[in-house]
């Protein structure tokens, strides 16, 4: 095997600077040197901070729960689980380690910016529930609301008369952004209260009436809201330590 040789493809040997090639004829390069470096930010960070230590039962039940989910309870089953996927049970274990420690270095990365990033965002989280009836024709619109308004079902009229696919479901729309929402429409629905009808307004070259059927406010009690944010933290604050970082692509042969 040619000691130069990066990898070894049908006996033909492919040196670092061929897969190099390789990758940016494709496009690929700067993708692959910045998974690199984001690797060794974390990799840095892990070794350097001491305040990331993970109770090793922690680890070893991550590790019982996993043979576990996967049928591994055997140990040669194990073993042989690892082999396949080259590995050991001492990697195996740094593995399930270094992933508790990441989590923990995101939540204390984020931590000072978390609600700040939060309330930035909150406007795309903030979600509603609506209903729609869409038609052609303003007077039609006017004439659909009026007859709710006295008592006509929504969902009947949204079946019978809406030009979009919501009408095979009495007009559900489902959750939508706020974030998304034209300005106008926002405003009225924020006015609005659960099971009123906003409109009709004018939706590109139709006529909408709305009908707000929850409100569904982002909060980061929720964990996996919560989790998401962090990663948005945690890649920025990578992002940001790449950049600061003097990077040169030196190959030899």
């Amino acid at each position: 095997m040619d000691s130069k040789a990066l990898l070894i493809v049908d006996e033909q040997p492919l040196s670092l600077r061929q897969c190099l090639r390789y990758l940016q004829t494709a496009g690929k390069l700067q993708g692959f040197i910045g998974d690199i470096l984001r690797q060794y930010v974390l990799e840095r960070e892990l070794e350097m901070r001491e305040d990331l230590e993970i109770n090793p039962a922690i680890v070893e039940q991550a590790v019982v729960d996993f043979r576990l989910q996967n049928k591994l309870t055997e140990p040669q089953a194990f073993q042989d689980w690892l082999a396949k996927n080259g590995s050991n049970y001492e990697l195996f274990h740094n593995q399930i380690s270094s992933s508790f420690k990441l989590e923990k270095l995101k939540a204390q990365i984020a931590e000072a910016r978390l609600q700040e990033h939060f309330i930035e965002r909150k406007l795309m989280l903030d979600r509603v529930v609506l209903s729609r009836i869409v038609v052609e024709s303003k007077e039609l619109a006017e004439e659909l609301h009026t007859q709710i308004t006295e008592g006509a079902s929504f969902e009947q009229l949204a079946q019978e008369y809406s030009k979009t696919d919501e009408r095979v479901a009495n007009g559900m729309m489902g959750p939508v952004s706020r974030g998304t929402m034209p300005d106008v429409l926002r405003a009225a629905i924020d006015s609005t209260n659960p099971g009123e009808l906003v409109g009709p307004m004018q939706v590109e070259n139709y006529w909408a009436i709305f009908r707000v059927e929850q409100f569904l406010p982002a909060t980061l009690e929720d964990n996996q809201l919560k989790q998401a944010m962090q990663n948005e933290l945690f890649d920025r604050w990578i992002a940001e330590k790449i950049q600061t970082m003097t990077v040169k692509l030196q190959v030899t042969e």
